[in-house]
């Protein structure tokens, strides 16, 4: 049967589910997007940037535990969206990236976008593949989308050629391939760390994002070892932030004294769905127990970074449902949970009895965040907005805090927070952009009120790129093309048809987010411009600065800190 590429494609996503795909049409593709425009279930969303359209897809998918899909043009197209396609495959991410090719039919060279895109999308994919064949388009497409779920999700990109648009091809019946059975589990491993657990004193638990799907599974664990949880990053909300048994997203160094000293007197780790990434470990800033149970569907970071006593390949929440029923019962822990609630109510305490004189301080942003959306889906930037935000926030599932951790792109949080209103058009989704990486990305505002998506992106003003400034004046007692160059946000949101309001200091914040609030969920975006005080530096920001220091030859260290006082007390002219 003669019929378009295109409708085969349109089917494909239909059939996978998808609502939403992030593009821009070129010539090579016009055939897709009209097939997209007559389809009801789906929209086609134009942004202004390719690199948005990643990131926007990956909110979709982080928000909505589905996967996002992104429509690309060859050549240009690809290499704009390359940011948020490595965003999503390091912090696993599960996309499809459709990207057409030029003609495989002419045998010209020198086409128009001509490079070889699979090549420059293979490091950042799980797999990246060309349809040979019209006929191989419905059943690559439909693996695509298992690919991308599988074990570690990722991206996945699938190539089709611009010919298979412009002439109607012979297709026979659409037939998705059948799905992989999952992998049993290793009995005697699971009896070993059952083994291992029952046996330690004072077990933990550090679960990551691998532990998303997993809830239920893992607060019976915790609740049977009576054991104290930490999460990584990308993990925040996989555990119920107001069980008394959560203590930090994080360990080690780049965690408060009370998260340090709580995981000092542990003997036994369970670490489940994590990597023990740079990033999750505040620079590989921690030191784990004797004793390391460590889970996770893919085997290559078993023993990577971290060895294991019994390193276990299997999905967390099948992996926790079977390990619950070998668990000893425990002892409810008073001691261990009234330490755990007291070093948090020291936190929240210190925090609060610093505040800003003429700025915002962040501990007032996010209880107002907290009081007026608590429902909130919460999107960060690179920086300090994600560390702020982690450390400030207590979330009681996962799909609320969607930032970028392990690639660290700037620019992810407004388009994210795109991709995550679309998705929820419901709820209230706020972005919190650095007003450096809102110069990457902040046009999507536009896209936003030309879909009516009301979200608010919260600017975190402070006229620099603030991590990285922190990290130079803390290491080099100066800060060097980190100030950014003056721009108006207010005629930024003008530009773009977004509500513009500021806050300058603490007691303009309930007011001005609760307008912003408002506004928003009748559907328009807002540009809330907020004077941020970031002289408190995190605790996360602390730690890495002093694990690095501590890390390198003392020679070095030497010469860090004697150049850093010398500059204290004589500054370096210009």
């Amino acid at each position: 049967m003669r019929r378009s590429v295109a409708d085969v494609v349109v089917q494909a996503l239909v059939d996978e589910g998808v609502t939403h795909t992030f593009g821009i049409p070129g010539t090579h593709n016009i055939e897709l997007y009209d097939a997209l425009d007559r389809c009801r279930e789906i929209t086609p969303v134009l942004v202004t940037d390719e690199q948005a359209a990643s990131f926007a897809a990956d909110g979709l998918a982080r928000a909505t535990g589905g996967v996002g899909v992104v429509n690309l043009v060859p050549g240009a197209g690809v290499t704009h969206a390359l940011s948020g396609i490595a965003e999503a495959y390091m912090d696993g991410i599960p996309l499809v990236v459709l990207t057409c090719g030029i003609r495989i039919d002419t045998g010209a060279a020198f086409q128009l976008h001509d490079i070889d895109q699979l090549a420059l999308l293979a490091p950042v994919t799980k797999s990246a593949r060309r349809a040979e064949r019209a006929d191989d388009v419905y059943p690559l497409l439909r693996q695509a989308f298992a690919l991308a779920r599988a074990g570690t999700p990722g991206p996945v990109a699938v190539e089709i050629p611009a010919n298979f648009y412009l002439i109607q091809q012979e297709i026979g019946e659409l037939r998705a391939p059948a799905p992989d059975a999952p992998p049993p589990l290793d009995g005697a491993a699971l009896e070993k760390a059952a083994e291992l657990l029952n046996a330690a004193r004072r077990p933990a638990v550090y679960a990551g994002y691998g532990a998303r799907h997993a809830k239920e599974a893992l607060l019976a664990v915790v609740e049977a070892l009576e054991a104290p949880v930490a999460t990584t990053i990308q993990g925040k909300g996989v555990f119920p932030e107001e069980h008394p048994l959560f203590l930090w997203n994080g360990f080690g160094t780049a965690a408060p004294p009370f998260v340090r000293k709580v995981m000092a007197r542990c003997d036994a780790l369970l670490a489940v769905g994590c990597r023990f990434s740079e990033v999750g470990t505040g620079s590989y800033g921690i030191t784990p127990p004797a004793t390391v149970v460590h889970v996770d569907i893919n085997p290559q970071v078993l023993n990577r970074n971290v060895p294991a006593t019994v390193g276990v390949t299997a999905d967390a929440g099948a992996f926790l449902a079977a390990l619950h029923p070998l668990l000893l019962p425990r002892r409810r822990d008073e001691a261990l949970r009234a330490s755990i609630t007291a070093g948090h109510a020291s936190v929240r305490e210190q925090w609060a009895r610093h505040p800003s004189k003429g700025r915002v301080t962040p501990f007032r942003l996010f209880s107002a965040i907290s009081e007026l959306a608590p429902q909130a889906v919460i999107t960060t930037d690179s920086g300090n907005g994600t560390f702020l935000a982690m450390e400030h926030l207590r979330l009681p599932e996962p799909g609320r805090f969607l930032a970028p951790v392990d690639y660290s792109c700037m620019g992810y949080a407004v388009p994210a927070a795109l991709g995550a209103k679309l998705a929820h058009p419901q709820r209230d989704v706020i972005a919190l952009a650095g007003d450096g990486a809102f110069l990457m990305t902040g046009l999507e505002l536009a896209t936003a009120s030309a879909y009516g998506a009301g979200l608010v992106a919260c600017l975190l003003r402070d006229k620099e790129l603030a991590q990285i400034a922190q990290f130079q004046r803390t290491t080099l007692n100066r800060a060097a093309c980190s100030v950014l160059s003056p721009y108006r946000a207010d005629a930024l949101a003008e530009a773009t048809g977004a509500a513009y309001l500021a806050a300058g200091c603490d007691d303009e914040v309930p007011a001005a987010l609760g307008e912003a609030l408002r506004l928003a969920r009748g559907g328009r975006p807002v540009l809330l411009e907020v004077a941020i005080d970031y002289s408190r530096k995190t605790y996360f920001t602390k730690g890495v600065v002093l694990t690095n220091l501590w890390r390198l030859p003392w020679r070095e260290r030497v010469r860090m800190v004697t150049r850093a006082v010398a500059r204290r007390i004589s500054p370096p002219s210009k």
